[in-house]
C-alpha cells in the first residue's frame, strides 16, 4: 500500500515513544518470558516519555488546529505481544495521545507492516528495522538518545541534512572518493542538474502538503535544511529543490561547522542525518534520527 495522499502517517516503535530501557534490559538479559512477566506485573505503571514523545505530541495537535477529518496519524509498531503491550496502550491513554492503530509482533520485527499502513515515516530505536524500512522505500531513522527537550511553543520543527537524506548520495560519493576539491568542482559543473531524490524526499513532500493547509504566517510546521555544504556547492541544492517544487523554510549552509548549536537555534524537534558522527554531535542539542543510508553507512 502506498502512502495515503490524504494523510501524513508516522509509524513509531514503542521504545521510541516511551522510555522502555529497563524492560528492554530484562528482555536482553533474561529473555522473552521474563520480559513478559515484567511488563504484565507493571501494566498499570505509566511509562516515562521517550525521545520521540514531544514530536508525537506536536504532530497530533495539528489535527486539533485543522479540525474535521484527521490529517496526521501516528501508528504504534511494537515487538511486544498484545498482552504485554497493554502497558504501552495504558500509557498512551494516560497521556491523552490519539493513537488507535497498532501492530504487536511478539518478538518479531514489525517493519513489514509499514507498507500496509501507508506510512510516510518510521521512527524506531532498532537500527535493523530502520534499514529494512528504508529498503521498502519508506523514510526511516534510528533515534539517537540525547536532548529531546520540548520547546514551549507548539510549532513543529523538522531539520534535515541534505546529501543521502533529502537528496541522493551521488555528490557525497565524489567527496568520499576524491575529496573536497573534486566535490566542489563537480557540484559547480552540475549546478544546473537536479540531484536525485534521497529517502526523505517523499516525506518532505508530504510535509509540504500539510503545510499548505495553513496560512504562511500561522503554519505550525517549519522545515530547515542544515547542511555542511557551502558556496559554491549551495547552488545545486537550491536549484534541485526548485525543480522539485519543494520549499524549505530555512536553509543553513555551514561549510563544515558543527551543526548542533545551529539546530538548537532553529529549535528542531528532530534532525535527520546520515552521518553517525554528526548524529552523535547533534544529539547533544536536539532529538536526532540517524538515517542509515548512502555511502557513509556502507560499512556501518
Amino acid at each position: 500500500m502506498a502512502a495515503r495522499p490524504d494523510k501524513l502517517v508516522i509509524a513509531i516503535s514503542s521504545r521510541a515513544l516511551f522510555n522502555l530501557g529497563e524492560s528492554h534490559r530484562v528482555f536482553e538479559e533474561q529473555g522473552l518470558q521474563a520480559f513478559s512477566r515484567y511488563q504484565i506485573e507493571r501494566e498499570n505503571d505509566v511509562l516515562e516519555k521517550g525521545d520521540a514523545f514531544p514530536l508525537v505530541e506536536k504532530l497530533l495537535k495539528i489535527n486539533e488546529l485543522l479540525g474535521g477529518e484527521p490529517r496526521v496519524e501516528v501508528i504504534l509498531l511494537s515487538r511486544n505481544s498484545a498482552d504485554t503491550g497493554l502497558r504501552v496502550f495504558n500509557s498512551i491513554e494516560y497521556y491523552g495521545l490519539d493513537i488507535t492503530r497498532a501492530a504487536f509482533c511478539n518478538g518479531e520485527s514489525p517493519y513489514r507492516y509499514i507498507g500496509p499502513f501507508g506510512c510516510n515515516l518510521f521512527l524506531s530505536a532498532d537500527g535493523v528495522d530502520v534499514r529494512r524500512a528504508l529498503d521498502q522505500g519508506v523514510a526511516a531513522a534510528t533515534l539517537v538518545a540525547g536532548d529531546s527537550r520540548k520547546r514551549r511553543d507548539d510549532v513543529l520543527r523538522f531539520a534535515f541534512d541534505g546529501d543521502a537524506v533529502i537528496f541522493s548520495d551521488e555528490a557525497e560519493r565524489i567527496y568520499k572518493r576524491e575529496g573536497l576539491v573534486a566535490f566542489t568542482k563537480a557540484e559547480r559543473a552540475s549546478a544546473q542538474k537536479p540531484l536525485g531524490g534521497g529517502p526523505f524526499k517523499g516525506f518532505l513532500e508530504a510535509l509540504q502538503k500539510l503545510q499548505a493547509e495553513f496560512e504562511l504566517d500561522s503554519c505550525p510546521i517549519r522545515t530547515a535544511l542544515v547542511t555542511a555544504r557551502s558556496a559554491p556547492a549551495h547552488e545545486r541544492v537550491i536549484r534541485t529543490l526548485r525543480a522539485w517544487d519543494i520549499r524549505v523554510d530555512e536553509s543553513v549552509f555551514l561549510g563544515g561547522l558543527p551543526k548542533g548549536e545551529f539546530l538548537r537555534a532553529f529549535g528542531a524537534d528532530v534532525f535527520f542525518d546520515d552521518q553517525p558522527a554528526q548524529c552523535a554531535s547533534a544529539a547533544e542539542h536536539v532529538a536526532t534520527g540517524h538515517v542509515p543510508h548512502g555511502i557513509a553507512n556502507v560499512d556501518a
